[in-house]
């Protein structure tokens, strides 16, 4: 009994024992078609050439001013503001005056805006930049001013029927830390004119006019 019980270990372990090794060779394999399939990918990518052409030319375009930058430039000069703005959607409207300094700049491929006045007897003072980018086919703006510490970011596109720009985004609310839905409207009235029109996106998308600024050329 003991022979056999000796004999069925030996069997066992020389199952195991084979087992293993078998695993251990397949494992081997396993590892080796990895490394030669990423090594041969490598050397495909490697051995791919880049179009030089192709990649000059997407450039070239990504960085020359077209019409849009045209249009952005049409406004390069001063502006004097009558801004109307409410303080909530139930409030009296207020009334304020600025200038803006409008210039384009990097080679005509950005609009850059300082404005200064004074704002519910404040002095005022902020800047804004705007592009227009080829790649994306949107414009995006930036603003900064002296009443706050945040950066706004909005985005959108140029109707010619209605000689409007409209973008979109977001600026932080101070009173909740949140962020919070702005939409600005732009309107090319006329060669001298401009309208600006800043409104509040609230629950399920009600808008909230904030601000008006009529723009006259000085």
């Amino acid at each position: 009994m003991k022979k056999v019980l000796f004999t069925l270990a030996c069997l066992s372990l020389a199952f195991i024992s084979c087992n293993d090794s078998a695993k251990e060779k397949m494992e081997t394999e396993d590892t080796t078609i990895v490394a030669d399939t990423t090594a041969t990918e490598e050397a495909e990518m490697m051995e791919e050439p880049m179009d030089s052409i192709a990649m000059q030319k997407a450039w070239e375009a990504y960085m020359t001013p077209g019409e849009p930058h045209k249009r952005m430039a049409a406004d390069v000069g001063t502006w004097n503001d009558e801004l109307t703005f409410w303080m909530g959607p139930d409030a009296p409207p207020e009334k304020a005056t600025a200038t803006d300094e409008v210039k384009m700049i990097m080679g005509g491929r950005y609009q850059e805006s300082t404005t200064t006045g004074e704002m519910m007897g404040m002095p005022f003072e902020g800047r804004s930049t705007l592009a227009y980018d080829n790649a994306t086919n949107e414009y995006i703006s930036t603003w900064i001013d002296n009443m706050g510490t945040g950066l706004a970011v909005m985005r959108g596109k140029y109707d010619d029927a209605s000689k409007t720009t409209t973008l979109t985004g977001t600026m932080v609310d101070p009173m909740s830390g949140k962020e919070k839905q702005v939409k600005q409207v732009y309107t090319f009235v006329d060669e001298n004119t401009r309208k600006i029109e800043m409104y509040e996106v609230g629950a399920e998308g009600k808008e909230n006019k904030t601000m008006e600024i009529i723009m006259k050329r000085a």
